[in-house]
């Protein structure tokens, strides 16, 4: 399924990953919004965790059609995400996302944090205030 990916951390223009992955590679980058999710401090990056309510700022990517297998297998290899793998940080998960410009909604690639690591984030993390990670560092 080719879907655009909703970014939400080093991803985002101006951050670390952004020019070693999506530069030239993207046809498209809006800012978007993702609901029922609470976004968490990581160590140096940020997790998204599934809870009612929260929403998250980000960046939706809609990738180049002649790029978007080999993105989609770097942003699994960054995100250490094997379908199905018992020891997955982030599960990839097909979401609805708002488009900040209209309001919008586009069915979108997200990584969120897998069923283990939301688990001891619900339990003890520290949640990002506002659900915008630009700026915080841990």
């Amino acid at each position: 399924m080719i879907l655009p990916f909703f970014v939400y951390g080093t991803l985002r223009p101006g951050e670390r990953n952004h020019d070693l992955f999506l530069r030239g590679r993207s046809l498209r980058e809006e800012p978007g919004r993702l609901g029922d999710v609470t976004l968490y401090e990581g160590p140096g990056y940020p997790y998204a965790v599934e809870e009612p309510g929260g929403v998250v700022s980000g960046e939706l990517v809609t990738a180049l059609p002649e790029a978007y297998a080999g993105l989609l297998a770097d942003l699994d290899r960054l995100e250490e995400y094997v379908p199905g793998g018992p020891r997955n940080l982030y599960e990839r998960v097909a979401r609805e996302v708002l488009r900040d410009a209209d309001g919008t909604s586009v069915r979108a690639w997200v990584y969120v944090a897998a069923p283990a690591v939301a688990a001891r984030l619900r339990a003890r993390g520290k949640p990002v205030a506002g659900g915008e990670w630009r700026g915080v560092r841990s």
